[in-house]
């Protein structure tokens, strides 16, 4: 399917033909309201005219920050119909990398959305921003408010579409090293990336969409607001975390996206009312199979899903092989910010566990002699922002794009990813070792909540583990017989120097809050190395195969 229309121009298509239907779902304080597309079209265009007059040059940087709201997407489309440069912020990021985004990408404005920790946040603002505060309670105070912008001024009455190479956005990666990184995404390759997921996927009537992973990522910002404008979708929002249970089940969404930890979390909270034994017993019951399936689906609001996909991270098998125990097929995707998130996935006609799909329509996929993978298309972005030398190491001598990932592609064509280039370590015995797909398989055990294999420098890996809720609360004994039996599978199918010599209990979990995760939960693996560091060398000669923080 060819797209040819900019998101302000399908905005104005729905708000014209179908001005009363109900877009963004917006809930506060528990109570659910809504905006029209009209409505929604109306906002934006005032806010167009508000920002327009504010006189800063066209393309200037306007950035949006706070959990995902529906004046999230109507910033959005307001910079971007006034001539302006959207900038996402995490609603969790260091003060650091708050101010150097801001700083860095020479921001004139800033729309404050709902946020905890809003004094921190505030601190971190750079001298002569402008803000503007959207209308929540937990929204910080701001110069402006978004309500008495929108009164104040009339719609802006014309939009002349931006060519194709014009810059849209700056989607600053959260990096799991260095500084963040202002990936540039244009006009041309918001049509490119529209055109081949709907050539694929065309949309099916009275889609749902459900908003909570955030929308500084190119994940949810492609496959939640961008496809709500060439599909028409309604668009519900999680007013706060935690509420994920509360609300998900509200909505119901008909397609569901997310990362492998909710899903993970999604588990935990099912095994914690119907524990893996008795499922397994109900399951194993034929004429009580789908009832529980029914049951199950109902509860986590998934039973209105025709597609349930994830991505950012590479997902378990054995979680995939859960949640196809129940009746929810999960679909792994693969891409990245740098492609638009528009290089592989596995689809309902074409799903192969384990593998992140076939490459997609004219994604221009190959490997390298080294087996790194490489994308050329039309969805690649312009370069980093301010960085000329990052944008040249990011591409290889005829264009493509080197994704830092390594794989290898089946006799079916399935593409699987078999980890980071510069995240495969050298043991002590100078043996190499991948340490994702080890990662990956031990994951099946279900008391293990993150885990990161270690084994730089080491004369045999280790495992570092945190412990979900529930198991924290289990009798030690028990939770280490199940990790020394599924140590024992997984070695089992490894050469000897990939094999995980122990298994390691940490007493806290990793978060954002204490820099071992990304915003988009990515475990950051050289800030876990280096937090531990002590605790590695000390365990790397002791010879349990478990061990306890």
């Amino acid at each position: 399917m060819k797209v040819d229309k900019y998101p302000v121009q399908m905005l104005h298509q729905w708000a014209s033909q179908q001005p009363d239907r109900r877009w963004l779902f917006q809930p506060v304080n528990g109570q659910w309201k809504s905006l029209t597309w009209a409505q929604a079209a109306d906002q934006i265009a005032r806010m167009a005219a508000a920002l327009q007059a504010m006189g800063w040059e066209p393309g200037s940087r306007i950035a949006i920050s706070g959990r995902n709201t529906a004046h999230w997407f109507l910033a959005d489309m307001a910079i971007a119909m006034a001539g302006y440069v959207s900038v996402g912020l995490y609603p969790k990021q260091s003060q650091e990398n708050t101010r150097y985004i801001l700083e860095h990408s020479d921001a004139k404005a800033l729309f404050l959305g709902p946020m905890m920790d809003a004094d921190i946040f505030m601190g971190a603002l750079p001298s002569g921003l402008k803000t503007i505060a959207f209308p929540y309670p937990e929204a910080p105070a701001g110069d402006m408010k978004w309500d008495e912008l929108v009164a104040q001024h009339g719609p802006l009455s014309s939009y002349q579409p931006p060519a194709p190479d014009a810059l849209m956005t700056l989607v600053y990666t959260s990096g799991t090293t260095g500084k963040p990184k202002g990936v540039m995404l244009n006009y041309g390759n918001v049509l490119f990336t529209a055109s081949g997921a709907l050539s694929v996927i065309p949309p099916e009537p009275n889609e749902r969409y459900f908003s909570y992973m955030p929308l500084a990522h190119a994940f949810e910002r492609v496959a939640v607001e961008m496809a709500s404008f060439y599909t028409g979708a309604e668009v519900h929002f999680l007013e706060h975390v935690d509420k994920l249970a509360e609300q998900l089940p509200q909505v119901a969404p008909t397609r569901f996206f997310g990362v492998p930890l909710v899903y993970s979390r999604i588990q935990a909270g099912v095994l914690k009312k119907l524990p893996q034994p008795k499922l397994e017993r109900l399951m194993a019951i034929p004429l009580v199979r789908g009832l529980v399936r029914r049951k199950i689906m109902k509860g986590i609001g998934l039973q209105n899903a025709r597609m349930c996909v994830v991505g950012a991270a590479p997902m378990p098998v054995p979680l995939l092989d859960w949640y196809r125990n129940i009746g929810i097929e999960i679909y792994q995707g693969y891409g990245m910010t740098e492609a638009s998130v528009y290089p592989t996935a596995c689809l309902p006609w074409q799903n192969r566990v384990g593998s992140v799909g076939k490459p997609l329509p004219d994604s221009g996929f190959r490997l390298s002699e080294e087996g790194e993978i490489l994308f050329k298309h039309g969805g690649l972005m312009a370069g980093y922002f301010k960085e000329p030398d990052l944008t040249r190491d990011a591409f290889t001598a005829d264009g493509f794009l080197r994704t830092g990932d390594k794989g290898h592609v089946d006799e079916d064509g399935f593409l699987y990813i078999t980890g980071r280039v510069k995240d495969i370590f050298k043991t002590a015995k100078g043996k190499y070792v991948a340490p994702a797909p080890i990662e990956c398989a031990f994951a099946r055990n279900t008391d293990i909540d993150q885990l990161l294999l270690i084994g730089s420098g080491l004369t045999q890996p280790l495992m570092f583990v945190t412990l979900g809720e529930e198991a924290r609360r289990k009798d030690r004994a028990d939770v280490e017989q199940r990790l020394i039996a599924d140590m024992e599978t997984v070695n089992a199918a490894l050469e000897p120097h990939e094999r995980i010599a122990k298994c390691v209990i940490l007493k806290d979990a990793w978060n954002i809050d204490n820099g071992l995760m990304t915003p988009t939960m990515k475990v950051r693996r050289a800030e876990v190395e280096k937090r531990y560091r002590a605790l590695i060398e000390r365990e790397s000669k002791v010879r349990d195969a478990i061990s306890w923080e």
